[in-house]
Order: structure tokens, then sequence, then C-alpha cells
């Protein structure tokens, strides 16, 4: 090991290790200045607790970047900090939800971070992800447990073993135009409640933005939102009550009656925006799963919804001078066509 970091010790960063590093940078800020306020305003010690240790962990993720960012004279991104915060602002979600919230976003993070780790080929980058991959594990399974002490139902229904191995024997099995279709497999169940759960959550955020922004356009963009959301809860969730299988309660009563930011419309539009980014990737990994033809259809059709608004909150972000661009690549054609002087050479 000691021997491939010598190896290593000028290597530059790839563009895949560029762009995750960013990525997690502005990711990890972010959730710095929620976790600070869901620590200020939580009343219960346990939930109180775990959101201390989360929050220590996005402290030390931004550290250990920063100190790439510099050995490599690389600008550090401006990201979120104090100035996103307002203090002492009165809590908007419940104890419960930010216990719900924190194990979903340790959820997008095995997935961001075991994606970063097998693009990255330098060792410390490896090492950095590796680590961030550990620490979710524990944050998924410390949180899981913390909610169920706390009674909250976080159990996938269960299905019948099967009795014997069978073989596919009909095109209906797989095809979108027949009168009976075969019952969901295990994993569409699964990925069904996934996106339901993801939809859940992301629609009782966009109600709580929706209440405390400052901006009449922002709030619009919101409701905006709460309306597409609800749309894929209630599309995914008839395939699982033709099945008999329950779908998840709401979170929508985990909301206070606040109508004070506890964080700045910068924030607020990038959390929705870094919400829809991981929808969408919940969506197509779903869709390479699932089987049934008409199944992947109502997946395709509400990946373009999500996409055309999260397409919508982008345009809001460079309306607004708020978005930070990410490592690009030089613009050759650009730079071959520039005014400036050529050197010439022998």
């Amino acid at each position: 090991m000691a021997s491939l970091k010598e190896h290593q010790q000028h290597k530059r960063l790839t563009a895949a290790e560029q762009g995750d590093l960013f990525a997690n940078y502005l990711g990890d800020s972010m959730h710095c200045v929620v976790f600070e306020h869901f620590y200020e305003v939580v009343e219960d010690q346990e939930i109180k607790e775990y959101i201390s240790y989360v929050k220590s962990l996005a402290e030390q993720h931004l550290i250990a970047i920063e100190q790439l960012y510099r050995k490599e004279n690389i600008p550090i991104p401006v990201g979120f900090g104090e100035e996103d915060l307002h203090r002492n602002a009165p809590k908007l979600l419940s104890d419960v939800f930010m216990a719900i919230y924190i194990t979903q976003m340790a959820k997008a993070g095995l997935a961001m971070y075991s994606e970063a780790l097998s693009m990255a080929t330098r060792q410390d980058v490896i090492e950095y992800f590796k680590s961030n991959l550990h620490s979710c594990v524990e944050t998924y399974e410390r949180g899981l447990q913390l909610l169920l002490n706390k009674g909250v139902s976080v159990e996938i229904p269960t299905i019948p073993y099967p009795k014997e191995v069978q073989f596919a024997t009909k095109e209906s099995f797989v095809a979108m135009l027949t009168i009976n279709k075969r019952p969901l497999t295990a994993l569409e169940v699964k990925y069904l409640l996934a996106n339901i759960n993801n939809n859940i959550l992301g629609k009782a955020l966009m109600l709580a933005y929706s209440q405390v922004t400052t901006s009449q356009e922002l709030e619009a963009y919101f409701r905006k939102g709460v309306e597409v959301a609800d749309e894929q809860i209630r599309k995914l969730g008839e395939y699982l009550m033709v099945e008999n299988i329950p779908t998840p309660k709401l979170l929508d009563a985990d909301i206070t009656d606040s109508v004070s930011p506890p964080f700045s419309d910068k924030l607020l539009l990038f959390h929705t925006g870094f919400s829809n980014a991981y929808g969408i990737q919940n969506y197509g990994t779903a869709l390479s799963k699932i089987l049934r033809h008409d199944l992947a259809a109502t997946f395709a059709l509400l990946t373009a919804k999500i996409s055309k608004y999260a397409n919508g909150g982008l345009e809001l972000m460079i309306k607004n001078g708020w978005l930070e661009e990410p490592p690009t690549c030089p613009n050759r054609k650009g730079l071959s066509n520039s005014t400036a002087p050529k050197v010439e050479t022998d």
C-alpha cells in the first residue's frame, strides 16, 4: 500500500474523481447546514444523538475534501454555510421526520459512494469513498434501529416463498398488452416501494419548503413539486393495491405550521434538485430490474415528468445566480478560435 501511494503521489485526479468529489462537497456542505438546524430544534434525546453523529460525519467529509483540493491547488467550492442557516428559526419538521430523512439519505449515500468508489483509481480517493461507504452502512443501521425503537414501521411487506423452481413459458410474463397481467415479482415490489417512499419524503419536503420560502416564484415551483410527487405516489401505489400490498403512509402530518424559513432560498432550491437527482437515479435502477413492460412504461413516463420538473429547478438556480459550475472539460473549439495572439514556433 505504501508503494502504491508513493507511485501515485503525482497522479492527477481523474474526471470521475473530480466530478464525484465536487458533488460530494456540495451535498455535504448542504447537509452540514440542514443537520445544524435539526440539532438546534430536535427535542428527542436519542434522535439528537443520531443527528450529532451524522453532522460530525458531514463535517469530516468537508475537511477531507478541502485537504485534497489544497493538495491539488483546486479552488474550494462555495457550497453552503452559515449564511444559509437562519438560526433560532422554529422547528419545521417533526423529530421522527428528521430520523426518517437521515436514514433515507444514508440509503442515497450507499448508492452514491459505491458508484464513486467503482470509478476511483487514486488510492487516497478510494480510501475516502470507502470510509464514507462504511459510515453510510453504520448510519443506515443506526437509523433503522432508532425508527423501530420509536415505533415507526419500516418493514417491507412479505410475499410467499416459492415452492418450486419455475421458468416463464408465456410472453405475457413481460408483455404490455395482455388482459391477465402476471403478479409482481419480488424485485418489482421492492422498487415500487422504494420509489413511493422517496416521493413521500419529497412531497413532504416540498410542502414544507413552499410554506417557508420568501419567494413567490419558488413557492409556485415547490407547489408544483407537491403535485408531481403526489401523482407519482398514486400511480406507483396502484400497482401495489392490485396485489393487496399496503402502500407506505404519507409524512405530510410531520410538517409543523411554522412559516419562518430555517434555510436560505438557495439551499431550499438546491436541496430540491438534490432530491430530484436521487429520484431520477432510482427510477433508472428500477427500469433496469423490472420485467413487466407496462410497469416499465409507467416508470419511463414518470421519469420524464420528474426530469422536466428538475430542469425547471436548474433554470431557477441559474436565474438567481446560485448554480455553481462543476469541473468541466476545456472548450477546445473555443480555445482554437481565440483571438489571442498565437506563439510562433520554429
